[in-house]
């Protein structure tokens, strides 16, 4: 399983928010090409990046910064964060991102979306999906998480097929920021319906336990952002739980 440590980006400096609240965030680094540059030297060899300015702003805004950060080190970079036309794709796979993630559009513009993967290929980008629960189902939560989608993750799902759709990074967004856990229910669930798809976990990670848990019920990925910026694991330890 690949161990996606997390970079979020906003004003040029490295920062965590909880629960995707641009108001709540804590920084953590003046300098991210630095942190980039210390999650390979432990074995890295996938960094998570999100542009939060361009997520904010409705287009990516940090091309330069991720550009930069690309170039410094020997990593494959997933990087997201206001993605919103071809044009973006194709800036950030210049820039030297190996995957780009598509949110919002993944579920308001799926026609779109499933062109670019056509397009691009389904290696080069992943779509995101962020869930709230209505009626105890999840349903994809949009614009900064503020909107729902009014459709449940299942049926967004179904648009998809297997021929066009590789890559899905699943987050529950009350879990985000928050350490309380990763919601293995809802990937697992997601598994057993789509086992054909590499789906990321994320949202929650506390522990490597929440790490070897993504790993046991068929999870290709993991994303953890905070939990390695307190101090609860490192990389390499995360990297050697699910080896």
């Amino acid at each position: 399983m690949i161990i996606y440590p997390a970079i979020d980006l906003k004003d040029g400096f490295a920062v965590r928010l909880l629960h995707g609240d641009f108001d709540q965030f804590t920084r953590y680094d003046d300098n991210p090409a630095n942190r980039l540059a210390t999650f390979a030297a432990e074995g890295a060899e996938w960094i998570h990046i999100v542009d939060l300015d361009g997520a904010k702003a409705g287009s990516p805004q940090q091309y330069g910064l991720i550009d930069e950060m690309a170039k410094a080190v020997d990593v494959k970079i997933q990087c997201g964060g206001g993605v919103r036309t071809e044009d973006d794709i194709a800036r950030l796979l210049e820039a030297g991102v190996t995957r780009v993630v598509v949110g919002s559009l993944a579920v308001t513009q799926t026609d779109q979306v499933m062109a670019w993967l056509d397009q691009f290929g389904t290696e080069a980008i992943t779509l995101a999906l962020d869930v709230k629960y209505e009626d105890g189902l999840p349903v994809p939560a949009l614009k900064g998480w503020t909107q729902s989608a009014g459709v449940d993750l299942w049926t967004v799902l179904d648009r998809y097929p297997s021929s066009l759709l590789t890559h899905v990074l699943m987050t529950d967004v009350s879990r985000d920021g928050a350490l309380t856990g990763a919601n293995l229910d809802l990937l697992a669930e997601a598994l057993r319906r789509r086992p054909e798809l590499k789906i990321q976990a994320s949202g929650g990670v506390a522990t490597l336990d929440d790490l070897t848990g993504a790993k046991a019920i068929g999870c290709d990925g993991a994303i953890t952002g905070r939990a390695i910026y307190e101090g609860r694991f490192t990389v390499a330890q995360a990297i050697k739980a699910v080896a």
